[in-house]
């Protein structure tokens, strides 16, 4: 009986350590890993390696908004842009003779060096990326985006696309994919631009309409203006002469400062 016990408790630790109570650990009390540990969880073998897998070029983030992006427009963070295109910074700085291995290269990314961010915004200029917000229930699902430098670590996105996503700012994520391929950026270029989707395909109806916010800016704008919203528009060289004859304001604020605060808030123009 004893030695049928012994075999019994060998076989449950080797099925799930643990299931009468403490695990069993080595010489270094580590404990041992049974066939449920293998196959359960997000890392377990079922998971990670036979339902999906991990796709190479991708990112995630956080969504917020970008009012000042254009609508094909995408702020992409630092640190997921330096990540997704490396190959290519890679590339261009052994190609500019700044590096002269990839070690060396990859040393000055590391150190984020200034001449990385210069080559990065280049290669950024000629690529576009593609942005995908779970659950991908139509074509809108993916839209591609030309990506812009922006600090910290959120995507930036253009309000008015957040519609084909089905898309807000209150902690969605969404995930970034490179096209890698000649004929993955032409078609991302030709088809997939969000500017090349303003229409629904089932019904035809417009997608990037202005909502909440948006709506009620454009009615304060306008309201009790019979120019209509053009009335509001900030013209630099009538306000800064303006205001320097009133001497309320110096002349560079009329053209830095006041210009600049302005602008910002300026989201429809």
């Amino acid at each position: 009986m004893c030695q049928e016990r012994l075999v019994q408790e060998a076989v449950d630790t080797l099925l799930d350590n643990g299931i009468r109570g403490q695990p069993m650990r080595d010489g270094h009390n580590r404990v041992y890993k049974s066939f449920s540990d293998i196959i359960e969880g997000k890392e377990g073998r079922f998971r990670e390696t036979l339902l999906g897998k991990r796709v190479d070029y991708s990112g995630r983030s956080v969504i917020v908004v970008g009012p000042l992006l254009s609508l094909h427009q995408c702020g992409l963070p630092r640190e997921i842009a330096i990540e997704l295109f490396q190959i290519f910074v890679i590339r261009d700085l052994i190609r500019q003779h700044v590096a002269s291995n990839i070690a060396i290269a990859k040393s000055k990314i590391r150190e984020k060096e200034p001449i990385v961010w210069e080559i990065l915004r280049e290669v950024m200029q000629g690529h576009p990326i593609l942005l995908n917000r779970a659950p991908t229930l139509h074509r809108l699902g993916i839209q591609a985006f030309q990506p812009i430098l922006v600090e910290g670590r959120a995507i930036c996105l253009h309000p008015l696309v957040c519609k084909g996503f089905n898309a807000d700012f209150d902690g969605d994520q969404m995930a970034v994919h490179v096209p890698l391929s000649l004929e993955a950026q032409a078609e991302a270029r030709l088809l997939m631009f969000s500017h090349m989707n303003l229409l629904s395909p089932t019904i035809g109806d417009p997608v990037c309409v202005p909502t909440q916010d948006m709506l009620i800016g454009l009615y304060i704008l306008t309201i009790g203006n019979p120019r209509g919203i053009c009335a509001n528009r900030y013209n630099q060289y009538n306000e800064s002469c303006r205001n320097y004859k009133k001497e309320t304001v110096d002349n560079n604020d009329c053209y830095t400062n006041d210009c600049q605060y302005k602008r910002e808030r300026a989201i429809f123009f």
